[in-house]
């Protein structure tokens, strides 16, 4: 009879599974008038809990309850899209561009109001289709019968102030000097912004993190040099009668194998401010990614801070990957924010597990808003500069919105002789954390600085785009006490200077009487084939002393439709950035323009980030015309 029974049990399981099998359904999400994929589409099975989100290359997977479940997907800026994915478990759509209007203008601490005076930085959005994509976030552009609620939330968010470079006479100034910078975290801001219908503050535009945002085809270096100079010279795209002169460096690829045993200790933020499901939530799923990229020989130890700093993982072997990815579990928020005594004990354990001839560093996670100990940017930075002698790097990770301290992150990471990235999304954790896995975590040169210098019989007048927080007196190049940036392994720096010719008349060179004491240089027409020379300097990662290597770059123009595409892309984020400061210099920049050279500059674009640029850059655009208007109007 026992046996009867069990059996009657295990048909009546059997039976009731067959009825509810879950099945796994993947596929591609694309836009149906371009077919481009779309990364971030929220993709969520009916009556099943948890949306996934599809990757940068629109690819998703989900699990459904029954062959009549429905996927719902929806993404800002389209119509939603109901399916039912039928005896297939492949399932490809193509989502149509919404033309609803988008003319609800919520506040959140930066851009433009409507009539009412708002505060709000928080909404609650009635139309289940944009639950999760809004996400408790201000947004603003949301269909006109979306019902919001506002909260009053104050936006303390902070940028340094950027005094843009301007043009310069070779002849007063003829050295361009300063310091490379590798970081991407102003692009995944920005692009935060305009995901969230909201064009950026200007000051939170830094144009060569969104030119460097992107990988470009640079060869690598040859021998045991660890990285490779390049140049190309071209028109610039928004004033034809200017050059763009494009300086691109290339860091040595190693194999993960081949790389150096890793000293890392997690400097997380536990503190109030980091509750919401962008802030620590997605620290913990970012650092999980990059522990399984982990290896035996490398060790990692967790560090925590808010009212008070804990000790919560002692430096442990990282193969050990469930003890250290149950230590990131267990984080909690709550707290003030002790930020200067938790760096304090990260040095302090970083150091007592120290690699000689390894990879030390520090990997701190936060919305940068320290206000309990060590606070300034100015104490942070005295810190660090003490700290980094003692061959222990310090790379940040900003999360959040509302109260994102980016000028503090930034500084910690230039002074750290680290880098900055901004996760807005598990797609950018898994670039910085997996994909970029090398790059982010393993120097290859540091303290790499730059020096142009400019010839007066061919320049007129120059100008840097971008890199005005990494400028460097002239003498810094050669003072090997100076620090420069650091280039991880694979890395590439891009940068632009626009020159303008000899014998251009044009508004950025002023008149000026010719100097009655100044003495004509007698090797001016013996160089007259050369427009600049190009120098730089690195060091090894393990020594003090640099090393110099320079380029010459001669007179001889490419056309701009015959330039390499990524000197056509690069230049595209260039104008893009221009536009988004309202840039003085953005001379005959335009959107349809960058966008039109950007698409036919898009290449092999694997992993989307083109195309991801393609699409926010037309976001931008309509965000500027509705702008435009509303400003028309209002001055009616």
């Amino acid at each position: 009879m026992k046996k009867l029974f069990s059996l009657i049990v295990l048909f009546s399981v059997l039976a009731g599974f067959k009825g509810s099998d879950v099945r796994t359904i993947s596929g591609i999400v694309r836009d149906s008038n371009d077919k481009s994929p779309l990364p971030g589409v929220s993709v969520q099975a009916e009556g099943m809990k948890g949306p996934v989100s599809t990757d940068t290359a629109g690819r998703y997977t989900i699990k459904i309850s029954s062959d009549k479940t429905k996927l719902v997907f929806s993404y800002l800026g389209y119509e939603v899209l109901k399916v039912q994915p039928g005896k297939s478990n492949r399932l490809d759509v193509d989502l149509k561009r919404s033309n609803a209007t988008l003319n609800e203008v919520v506040v959140v601490g930066y851009g433009r109001q409507k009539k009412t005076s708002l505060t709000a930085s928080v909404v609650s959005v009635s139309d289940q289709s944009l639950q999760g994509r809004v996400a408790g976030l201000a947004i603003r552009g949301v269909s006109a019968n979306t019902n919001i609620r506002r909260y009053d939330y104050h936006n303390t968010e902070s940028y340094g102030e950027i005094s843009e470079n301007g043009f310069l006479n070779p002849k007063d100034q003829p050295l361009s000097t300063f310091a490379v910078d590798v970081d991407g975290a102003s692009y995944t801001n920005l692009r935060r912004f305009i995901n969230n219908g909201q064009l950026p503050p200007k000051d939170a535009v830094r144009i060569e993190e969104m030119i460097n945002y992107f990988k470009y085809d640079i060869k690598g270096p040859e021998s045991d040099r660890p990285v490779a100079l390049h140049t190309e010279l071209s028109s610039a795209p928004w004033n034809t009668q200017h050059r763009l002169l494009r300086v691109g460096l290339k860091a040595k690829e190693v194999r993960t194998e081949k790389l150096p045993p890793s000293n890392l200790v997690f400097l997380v933020d536990v503190s109030g401010s980091m509750w919401a499901e962008n802030k620590l939530p997605l620290v913990k799923s970012s650092l999980k990614m990059l522990v399984d990229q982990l290896r035996e020989n490398d060790h990692i130890a967790i560090v925590t801070y808010a009212g008070n700093v804990s000790l919560k993982l002692e430096s442990t072997p990282g193969n050990q990957k469930a003890k250290i990815k149950d230590a990131i579990d267990d984080l909690t928020s709550g707290g003030s924010t002790a930020g200067g005594d938790g760096l304090k004990m990260a040095y302090r354990v970083a150091r007592e597990n120290f690699k000689k001839e390894g990879n030390n560093r520090i990997i701190m996670a936060t919305d940068g808003d320290f206000n309990v100990g060590a606070s300034s940017d100015k104490d942070m930075e005295d810190l660090i500069v003490r700290e980094r002698e003692s061959g222990i790097n310090i790379s940040v990770l900003g999360f959040g919105m509302g109260n994102l301290k980016d000028s503090k992150m930034e500084t910690i990471a230039d002074k750290g002789r680290g880098n900055y990235a901004y996760i807005d999304n598990i797609m950018e954790a898994r670039k910085s954390m997996v994909s970029e896995f090398g790059g982010t975590l393993f120097t290859i040169a540091k303290d790499v600085k730059l020096q142009v210098e400019f010839n007066p019989a061919k320049v007129q007048a120059y100008r840097l785009i971008g890199y005005e927080n990494r400028l460097m007196a002239r003498e810094d190049f050669n003072n090997d006490k100076k620090i420069g940036g650091d280039m991880g392994v694979g890395h590439t720096v891009t940068a632009l200077y626009e020159i303008i010719p000899m014998g251009i008349k044009d508004e950025f060179t002023d008149s000026v009487d010719p100097l009655k004491y100044q003495k004509p240089k007698k090797d001016e027409l013996k160089y007259s084939s050369e427009i600049a020379t190009l120098k730089f300097r690195y060091k090894d990662p393990h020594s003090d002393k640099s090393r110099m290597e320079q380029v010459i770059q001669e007179d001889k123009l490419l056309p701009i439709g015959e330039a390499s595409i990524d000197f056509r892309f690069a230049s595209a984020a260039a104008e893009f950035g221009m536009l988004l400061r309202n840039s003085e210099f953005k001379q005959h920049s335009s959107f349809e323009k960058l966008i039109a050279r950007a698409k036919a500059a898009r290449g092999k674009d694997e992993d989307g980030y083109r195309a991801e640029f393609i699409r926010l850059a037309e976001s931008a655009a309509s965000l500027y015309r509705d702008q435009e208007r509303d400003l028309a109007k209002e001055s009616d």
